[in-house]
């Protein structure tokens, strides 16, 4: 008989400390029948993805349904692998007006990873709109290599 790789679902806890332990990951969202998945950088924190994007498609998409899935990895082999998925809503973050302390947190968070995010030395400066999606769903699934 031939060894077969393992398949298994990743608790809650581990789930959260893949989302901490990684900052790059994919956004999926769709609007009629049109789907799209695109590369973000985030921070997890407290139960919400913390990110930021330009203006675009994207947020023109966004505004008809803010429901979003995401997900990150982390691959070491074909059956070496570890994925979380988030399900939940998006939110856009004004600087201005009620939402000035949650901005300004959001920025404090990214800055945790990027130190410079919304400075003059910002790496990537035309990722100007900031937002969150909270955590409303999280699954995760794994595999290891036959033994």
């Amino acid at each position: 008989m031939v060894p077969s790789p393992t398949f298994y679902e990743l608790t809650h806890d581990e789930c959260v400390a893949l989302l901490a332990r990684n900052h790059i990951g994919r956004i999926a969202f769709s609007h009629r029948d049109h789907v799209d998945i695109e590369p973000i950088g985030y921070v997890f924190s407290d139960g919400w993805l913390y990110g930021r994007t330009s203006h675009g498609t994207k947020l023109r998409t966004l505004a008809h349904n803010r429901w979003v899935a995401f997900e990150t990895d982390e691959v070491r082999a074909m059956f070496e692998w570890r994925s979380v998925v988030v399900k939940g809503a998006l939110y856009i973050l004004d600087s201005d007006g009620s939402q000035t302390d949650l901005y300004q947190k959001c920025v404090d968070v990214l800055r945790s990873v990027t130190p410079h995010v919304l400075d003059a030395s910002d790496p990537t400066p035309s990722r100007n709109v900031i937002f969150r999606i909270h955590a409303d769903q999280l699954t995760g699934r794994g595999a290891s290599p036959p033994a």
